[in-house]
């Protein structure tokens, strides 16, 4: 088992702020699952527009932070380091149900279990949830392509 910090994510993931949504992997086992946080904070860009009256975070974006942890899973179960000749993209879902809405000061809580890797593709398993209550929950597909 193994952690990453935000300094270890930053070099596995190409993503870069306002769209990166994981700050820290709490538990990673290659091939089986990983588990990560993303503190939900009010100065995020989204929280401006949606809702001004209720702050709530979008649901694709719940999505996005899934997938990104699922992302990190499969670069480091692959053994792979992210270069600028390859990306990791979301490109499927399927089941996405939402139970309660995301709100600032919640810290959300993302895990991921790997089902099956064929042809750079992966495909996991996926929840979201606050406080052990789940909020969103989908199978997640990615695949890994060189540029």
């Amino acid at each position: 088992m193994s952690a990453m910090d935000i300094h270890q994510i930053l070099k596995r993931l190409p993503h870069r702020y306002p769209i990166l949504l994981v700050d820290r992997v709490l538990e990673l086992v290659h091939h089986q699952r990983i588990r990560a946080l993303k503190n939900v904070s009010i100065n995020e860009p989204f929280f401006a527009g949606h809702f001004p009256h209720r702050p709530v975070m979008p649901g694709v974006l719940t999505l996005e932070a899934l997938a990104q942890a699922a992302a990190l899973l499969a670069f480091e179960s692959a053994g792979a380091a992210v270069d600028a000749d390859s990306v990791v993209y979301f490109v499927g879902i399927d089941g996405a149900r939402f139970k309660r809405p995301v709100e600032p000061g919640d810290q959300l809580i993302l895990e991921a279990t790997f089902i099956s890797c064929k042809r750079k593709i992966w495909k996991f398993e996926c929840q979201a949830s606050v406080d052990g209550k789940p909020v969103c929950s989908a199978e997640i597909i990615c695949a890994e392509r060189k540029l």
